[in-house]
C-alpha cells in the first residue's frame, strides 16, 4: 500500500512539474506571441512527442502563425486519436476557419452546437463561420446567444461588431440604406463612436447624398489627434461632393500638416496623402499633384495605392493611355483590385474602347456585386449605345416680320460600339407676315458615323431636300463629311465639307441658294482651365457669292459643378459680293463680345443651361453698335429612358437678313430610348461570362 501511494505521489509531482514547465508556452499563446509559442511547444514535443496538451497547443501556435493547412493536419490526427474529445473538436473546427474552409467548418460547428448548445466557443465559432459565409442574420442570432452564455465577453462583442458591419454592407448593396443605418447604430451602443462603424455610416450617407449627415458623422470622429485626421479626410470628401473644391483642398491640407507626426502609421499617413492629392486633382492643380505623387513613390516604391494615384492623375489630366498602363500594373499585382478593375474600365471608355470598358466593368461587378459606381458606369455605357428617337419643335420670329415653325425627328441606332446610323427628317415652314410670302422645306437624311478609335472618327450625311416657295419648287441634295481627330492631348481638330440650303426665310428658300461649306474646327484645352476654340468656314454659293467666316473664342473654366466658363469671342466675316437687298452680305463684318456659359451636371432629375454675351459689332466702316444675346434651357429626366427640355434664345447680332436684327426662338425637345438595351446586347452579355 505504501508503495502504491509513493508511485501516485511521484506521478502527481511529475504532472505538476510538467504543467509548470508548459506555463510559459500558455502565456505566449494568451499574449499573442505565437512564434515564440510555436518554438516552445515544438521543443516540448521533442521530449514528450505524444503529449496531448503539447500537441494541441503546438497546433494552435502553428495555425495562429499563419500555417493553417498544417494546423488542420495536426488537429485532424488528434481527432482520429481522440474522436470524442470536445476540446480537440473545437480546435479542429477553428483550424478550418483559419484555412477558410467555411462550408466544412459550418457543418462541423453545427454538429458541435447540437452536441452542446451551452458551449460558448462552439456557439461563437459557429457565428463567426456563418458570418464568413455572409449568412449574417443567423450569425447575429448565434452571437447574441454566445453573449447570453458569457455576458460582455470582449471576443463575442468584437465578433458581433464585424457581423453587423457585414450585414450593414449587404443591406447597403441591396439599397436598404435605412435598415443598414439602424444595424450600424446598434454597434455604437456596444462601442461608442467606433471608427469602423462611423466610417461605414458616413459611406452610406455619401451614397445616398445625405451630405449633412455624412458631415456630422465625420465630425463626431474627431475625439483625439489621430481620429481628427481621419475626420478631416472624410470632411474633405464631403466638401467635394458639395462641389466646394477649395474647401476640400483646405481641409485636406490641414490633415496633411497634422499627419506628419504619425509617419509610422502607414495606413493613416498614406490615406491622408491620397486625399490631399485627390483634392489637388479636383482643383486642377496638376503640377503640385504630380510632385506629391512622385514624393510618395519614393517612400512607397511600387505601392498599388500610389500606382492608383498615378492612374487617377492621368485620368484628370487626359493622359488616358498612361492611366491604362498604371491600372494594368495594379492588376498584375492584384487581379481583384477594385481601383484597378473599375479604373481601367473608365480609362478604356475615355479612349473609345467601349467593349474593353464593358469587360472590366463586368469583372468589377463580379468581384464587388452591386457596387454603385460600377453599376453607374455600365448604365452609362448601355445608354450611350441604346437606340433612341428624338423630336425638336421650335417657333422663331424676327424684327423683319419673318416667322417660322421647325419640326425635326431624329433616330439614332448604334449597330456596334464603333458604328452608328441616324435617320433624320426636318420640316420648316416660314412666312413674312407683311408681304405674305410663304415657303416650306422638307429634308430627309441618313447619317453614318464610325469611330476608328478614341482619336479618330468619321461622320457622313446624305440627304434630299424638297422646297416649295411662292415662285419656285425644287429638289436638292444635301450632305456632309467630317473627320474628327485628336492630334495631341487636350486637342480636337475637325475637318470637313457640308452642303446645305439657305432656308432662313421664305425669300431665301425661293431663290434656291446652295451653300458649299468647307470648314475646320480646332479646340485646345489646357491643364490650367484655359481653352481656345477656333472655327474657319469658306463658303461657295450657287449665286456665285463667296464667304469667309472666322470665329475664335478664348475661355476660362471657373467652376466644374456647375460648369461655368467666362471668355471673349471674336468673329470676322467677309463676302465677295454685296447683295444687301437679298441677304446680309457685308464686305467686312466683325463682332467682339464677352460671354458667360453655365451648364449643370446631370446628377438629378432636373438640369439646366444658361449662356449670355454682350459686345460690339462693326459693319463695313460704320461706327460700332452694341449687341447682346442670351440662351437658356431647362430639362427634366421624366424616366430613365425619357428626357424633355424647354429652351429659348434671343439674339441681336446681325445675320442673313439685315442689320439692326433681332431674332427670337423658343421650343422644346424630347428624347426617348425606345429600346431598353443596345441592339448588340448579346455580344455585351458574352463579356459577363
Amino acid at each position: 500500500m505504501q508503495r502504491l501511494l509513493r508511485i501516485i505521489f511521484i506521478c502527481f509531482s511529475v504532472l505538476i512539474s510538467y504543467a509548470q514547465e508548459m506555463k510559459e508556452g500558455f502565456t505566449y499563446l494568451e499574449t499573442g506571441n505565437y512564434t515564440e509559442a510555436k518554438t516552445f511547444f515544438e521543443n516540448i514535443l521533442k521530449s514528450y512527442p505524444t503529449n496531448r496538451t503539447a500537441r494541441l497547443c503546438f497546433g494552435r501556435a502553428v495555425g495562429l502563425c499563419g500555417d493553417s493547412k498544417q494546423a488542420v493536419s495536426i488537429f485532424k490526427i488528434l481527432l482520429n486519436e481522440y474522436p470524442n474529445d470536445f476540446e480537440i473538436k473545437l480546435n479542429y473546427a477553428e483550424s478550418l476557419l483559419w484555412d477558410q474552409q467555411f462550408d466544412k467548418a459550418e457543418s462541423f460547428y453545427k454538429k458541435l452546437v447540437e452536441d452542446d448548445e451551452t458551449s460558448f466557443p462552439a456557439v461563437l465559432g459557429y457565428a463567426n463561420t456563418l458570418s464568413n459565409l455572409k449568412n449574417y442574420q443567423k450569425a447575429l442570432v448565434l452571437v447574441n446567444k454566445a453573449l447570453q452564455l458569457k455576458e460582455g465577453n470582449p471576443n463575442a462583442l468584437i465578433s458581433r461588431k464585424y457581423i453587423r458591419l457585414g450585414y450593414a454592407n449587404e443591406l447597403s448593396q441591396n439599397k436598404q440604406y435605412e435598415d443598414a443605418i439602424r444595424v450600424l447604430d446598434k454597434n455604437l451602443i456596444d462601442f461608442t463612436n467606433d471608427e469602423d462603424t462611423q466610417l461605414n455610416k458616413a459611406n452610406i450617407y455619401l451614397i445616398t447624398n445625405n451630405l449633412e449627415s455624412a458631415k456630422k458623422t465625420y465630425e463626431a470622429l474627431a475625439t483625439n489627434a489621430k481620429d481628427s485626421i481621419v475626420s478631416l479626410n472624410g470632411l474633405a470628401l464631403v466638401a467635394h461632393k458639395n462641389n466646394k473644391e477649395k474647401k476640400a483642398l483646405s481641409l485636406a491640407a490641414m490633415a496633411v500638416s497634422k499627419v506628419e507626426k504619425y509617419t509610422d502609421d502607414k495606413e493613416l499617413y498614406l490615406s491622408t496623402q491620397e486625399r490631399y492629392i485627390q483634392t489637388l486633382l479636383w482643383n486642377s492643380i496638376f503640377t503640385t499633384a504630380k510632385e506629391q505623387i512622385e514624393q510618395l513613390q519614393l517612400i512607397y516604391p511600387d505601392n498599388t495605392r500610389v500606382l492608383a494615384l498615378q492612374a487617377t492623375y492621368g485620368m484628370y489630366s487626359s493622359r488616358f493611355k498612361n492611366s491604362i498602363k498604371k491600372y494594368t500594373k495594379i492588376l498584375e499585382k492584384d487581379t481583384t483590385s477594385f481601383d484597378g478593375n473599375l479604373g481601367i474600365a473608365n480609362a478604356y471608355r475615355a479612349v473609345g474602347k467601349d467593349m474593353k470598358s464593358y469587360e472590366y466593368a463586368f469583372k468589377t461587378l463580379q468581384l464587388y456585386p452591386k457596387q454603385p459606381d460600377t453599376e453607374k458606369l455600365i448604365q452609362t455605357l448601355q445608354k450611350s449605345h441604346t437606340p433612341s428617337v428624338g423630336v425638336k419643335t421650335a417657333f422663331t420670329f424676327d424684327n423683319g416680320n419673318n416667322e417660322a415653325i421647325n419640326l425635326a425627328f431624329r433616330s439614332e441606332i448604334p449597330l456596334s460600339t464603333k458604328f452608328k446610323t441616324e435617320l433624320e427628317y426636318m420640316h420648316r415652314t416660314t412666312k413674312n407676315t407683311v408681304v405674305k410670302n410663304e415657303a416650306s422645306s422638307n429634308e430627309l437624311a441618313v447619317r453614318f458615323s464610325y469611330k476608328f478609335n478614341g482619336d479618330l472618327s468619321l461622320k457622313t450625311k446624305g440627304g434630299i431636300s424638297k422646297s416649295n416657295a411662292f415662285t419656285n419648287d425644287y429638289t436638292q441634295w444635301t450632305g456632309e463629311i467630317r473627320l474628327a481627330t485628336k492630334p495631341y492631348r487636350l486637342q480636337n481638330l475637325d475637318i470637313g465639307y457640308q452642303r446645305e440650303l439657305q432656308n432662313f426665310n421664305a425669300d431665301l428658300i425661293d431663290r434656291e441658294i446652295v451653300m458649299n461649306n468647307y470648314f475646320l474646327n480646332y479646340n485646345l484645352s489646357t491643364d490650367i482651365n484655359l481653352g481656345w476654340y477656333t472655327q474657319y468656314i469658306y463658303t461657295s454659293q450657287t449665286d456665285t457669292n463667296h464667304r469667309n467666316l472666322l470665329f475664335t473664342s478664348l475661355y476660362y473654366t471657373v467652376f466644374n459643378r456647375p460648369a461655368v466658363k467666362l471668355g471673349v469671342n471674336y468673329q470676322y466675316m467677309t463676302f465677295q459680293n454685296q447683295v444687301p437687298t437679298i441677304y446680309f452680305s457685308p464686305e467686312k463684318f466683325s463682332v467682339v463680345e464677352v460671354f458667360v456659359d453655365m451648364i449643370s451636371k446631370r446628377s438629378g432629375k432636373w438640369f439646366y443651361g444658361l449662356n449670355g454675351a454682350a459686345g460690339y459689332q462693326f459693319i463695313e466702316d460704320d461706327p460700332g453698335s452694341t449687341t447682346y444675346r442670351v440662351e437658356g434651357k431647362l430639362g427634366y429626366q421624366i424616366s430613365d429612358r425619357f428626357i424633355g427640355t424647354l429652351y429659348g434664345k434671343y439674339n441681336t447680332v446681325a445675320s442673313a437678313t439685315a442689320t439692326g436684327f433681332e431674332f427670337t426662338e423658343f421650343g422644346f425637345t424630347l428624347k426617348w430610348y425606345f429600346l431598353q438595351r443596345p441592339i448588340f446586347n448579346q455580344k455585351i452579355k458574352e463579356l459577363r461570362r
